[in-house]
Order: C-alpha cells, then sequence, then structure tokens
C-alpha cells in the first residue's frame, strides 16, 4: 500500500509536469547555438555562457523543495555526477528560476549552507528569479537538464534519466541520458538520444 501511494503521487506529479510540454516557444533547439545568458552566483560572481566557450557545459535546473530533486540529491546521484563530470573539465551550473516567494526561492546564504551541507559538486549555483533565462531554455521541471558542447551547440536537452520517480531504487535501473550524452560528447561521437521527456516538479515561475 505504501509504495501505491507514492507511486500515484509521482504519476499526478508527472502528469502535471507533462501537460505543459513542449516549450515551442524557447529559444534553445539541439544542433544550433545554446541561448547566451548572464547570472549571478550565489557569491555575487557573475557567469556569461560565454566565459566557457571551449568546455562542455551542463545546465541543471533545480528546486531543493521538489522531491524528485530530493531523490537525486538525498541518494547523493546529482552530487557524483558532478563531481565525476567537472573533474573531466566540465563545467556544470545549477540554475534555480523559483521567484520570489515561491518554493525553491532562497537566498544565496541559505543556497550555499544547503550546497555545503550536501557537498554540491557544480561548478556553480546560479540564481534566475526572474525566470528569463528558464524560459528562454524551456525549462519546464525540476531536475530538467542541457548539455551544451566545447563549441557552444546545444546537444542534449530533456530528463536526467529514464526512469519517472521520485523512489532512490529506480537510480540503478535508469538509463542516464546526461551521462550518456556527457560521454559521448567527450569521447568525440554523437550523442544517441538528443531529446527526452523530463519529469519533475514544475518551475516555479
Amino acid at each position: 500500500m505504501k509504495r501505491s501511494i507514492r507511486s500515484v503521487l509521482a504519476l499526478v506529479a508527472a502528469t502535471t509536469v507533462v501537460a505543459a510540454l513542449p516549450a515551442a516557444a524557447a529559444d534553445a533547439k539541439i544542433g544550433a547555438p545554446a541561448p547566451g545568458f548572464t547570472l549571478t552566483d550565489t557569491n555575487g560572481t557573475p557567469h556569461a555562457l560565454s566565459d566557457f566557450v571551449g568546455k562542455v557545459v551542463v545546465l541543471e535546473w533545480t528546486n531543493p523543495d521538489c522531491p524528485f530533486v530530493r531523490k537525486h540529491y538525498d541518494s547523493k546521484n546529482m552530487q557524483s555526477l558532478q563531481k565525476k563530470y567537472t573533474a573531466e573539465g566540465v563545467v556544470w551550473l545549477t540554475i534555480n528560476s523559483s521567484a520570489p516567494g515561491k518554493q525553491g526561492s532562497y537566498a544565496p546564504e541559505k543556497w550555499n549552507a544547503m550546497a555545503a551541507k550536501q557537498s554540491f559538486g557544480s561548478t556553480a549555483i546560479l540564481l534566475d528569479p526572474d525566470g528569463t533565462v528558464g524560459r528562454a531554455y524551456g525549462a519546464k521541471t525540476t531536475p530538467d537538464m542541457y548539455v551544451i558542447d566545447a563549441s557552444g551547440v546545444l546537444r542534449y536537452a530533456g530528463a536526467i534519466d529514464s526512469i519517472a520517480s521520485t523512489d532512490r531504487a529506480d537510480l540503478a535501473k535508469a538509463t542516464n541520458y546526461v551521462a550518456a550524452a556527457l560521454d559521448a560528447i567527450l569521447s568525440g561521437a554523437e550523442v544517441a538520444t538528443e531529446v527526452t521527456q523530463p519529469y519533475g516538479c514544475s518551475v516555479k515561475y
């Protein structure tokens, strides 16, 4: 019965997200240059996407209050990916587009405290409170993942993995699309799966 209730809740959340897709007005298109932006991190430092030309970049939309996000952070799955690929020279930008007063919107100091407590491995945590960058990319869920190659071209957009649930036990059974895309790009290969339907909580614009 416990499993049944959790599955129903996850399905309701996922269905809400699916209804909001796709984001036809987004500027981000696979095979085209990723939309440029500049956002300030939780330490007050601005970061422009153009700063990272020549490097592979991951954009990860997040909301620490979302159970789908918590699945990946409480299990250390997200941090493991962050640390593995930043060690290989990838730039990993964790982005929060929650509007002030909405779920997941926190002051920079709170973000830094959470990052330290959970051992984030991302390059920077960027704040997008007016949602400009999130909308440009068509980010609809948390998590929602984008991979940009070293020439600035968007090569992957969608879910972190293949099982849309909040159950940590599913991590071992899932295909991790982000890891697969990064491995392909870093080895000079084509990305086999370029677009998937993201799952999670809606971005709180």
